[in-house]
């Protein structure tokens, strides 16, 4: 269905510390629509100065993505179902632990999606809580990943 494409580059700056384990973990993250993401390791799993606090990293990419494609998956469903969204706002969080398999991974995400609806139609608890079941169901991210989703919506009035 497509080819997606992620151009990740890092350089050694630092020559000999390398191998001392004293290196930079910055890196840029390059997508073909031309934009370019400052990247680090997790300030939580290599201290700065080896990392950077100021750039994004692969656990918090992986959160921004499954909740971006959750909210692209809601918006349509709500657009089909009639119902007008004026604003989604999600403040998701990623939990890393131990796995079942004993690894260190991001077991679990949290999505809070705060929703506002205009128009004629506000969808009732239920139907909210039945197009974010939708959405997670056709997500095409939440269906690469093992990573528990949670979703905890709430429509702002």
């Amino acid at each position: 269905m497509g080819k997606y494409i992620a151009k990740v580059s890092w350089r050694n700056d630092k020559g000999a510390e390398y191998i001392h384990g004293k290196y930079s973990r910055e890196h840029v993250w390059d997508f073909d629509g031309g934009v370019s993401v400052p990247a680090s390791s997790s300030p939580h799993v290599v201290r700065v100065p080896m990392s950077s606090e100021n750039a994004v990293d692969p656990e918090e990419a992986l959160v921004a993505s499954i909740s971006s494609c959750h909210m692209l998956s809601f918006l349509s469903i709500a657009a089909g179902q009639g119902y007008v969204v004026d604003t989604y706002i999600d403040e998701a969080d990623g939990v890393m632990r131990k796995n079942d398999e004993g690894r260190i991974a991001v077991t679990l995400v949290n999505l809070h999606p705060r929703t506002r609806f205009s128009g004629e139609s506000v969808p009732d608890e239920k139907s909210l809580q039945d197009m974010h079941h939708q959405a997670h169901e056709i997500c095409f991210i939440a269906n690469s990943v093992k990573t528990e989703i949670r979703c905890h919506p709430v429509i702002e009035s």
